[in-house]
């Protein structure tokens, strides 16, 4: 079969929201014509949607090493190392109380360098704002946030989001103004 065939079927797939079999021919388009580069980066792509960053990140690289002088794939592989670096600090600190501020700072690392990466990705202003309130850093936690307001001033979660950070700073700064009397 043609390399070409394999990655018409894996579009079926795609179409059918069935993305398990869409990288199974994805990675047998590979197989067939491992230096197609554009491939890698449509394999990529589906990795990614499957949040499996891992072999996502594998694959993006390839792209870009394959062909340095395409863009997009440079873009893209800054947008998968940045979503493995969020979820990587999700992970860190999802669903878990008493987290150690060592752990938390870590995280924060984490999430700004994956701003850093991309700067248009809202889900890490969203969990750097996140950890910032967890540190007790609301008036840090506000700014990020703003950040991502201004990128995407549509998103009415991210200003319901705005007041409860803006009600978290209050009532942080009137307990500490009352521990100090």
């Amino acid at each position: 079969m043609k390399p070409e065939s394999y990655i018409q079927k894996a579009y079926r797939c795609i179409l059918q929201n069935d993305f398990e079999e869409a990288l199974r021919w994805f990675e047998q388009a590979i197989t067939a014509n491992p230096g197609d580069a554009e491939v890698h980066y449509r394999c990529s792509i589906t990795y990614g949607r499957s949040n499996k960053l891992e072999m996502a990140i594998t694959h993006a690289e390839e792209a870009v090493r394959l062909q340095p002088d395409k863009p997009e794939y440079a873009l893209h592989l800054q947008h998968i190392k940045a979503a493995e670096l969020v979820q990587r600090a999700r992970k860190m600190v999802e669903n878990r109380k008493d987290i150690p501020k060592p752990v938390l700072y870590q995280a924060v690392s984490h999430l700004k360098s994956a701003v850093a990466m991309d700067p248009l990705y809202a889900q890490a202003y969203v969990w750097l704002a996140l950890v910032y309130s967890e540190l007790d850093e609301h008036a840090r936690a506000i700014s990020v946030l703003k950040e991502v307001i201004l990128l995407y001033p549509q998103e009415s979660g991210l200003q319901h989001m705005m007041e409860e950070l803006k009600q978290r700073l209050k009532s942080y700064m009137q307990d500490s103004t009352s521990d100090g009397k």
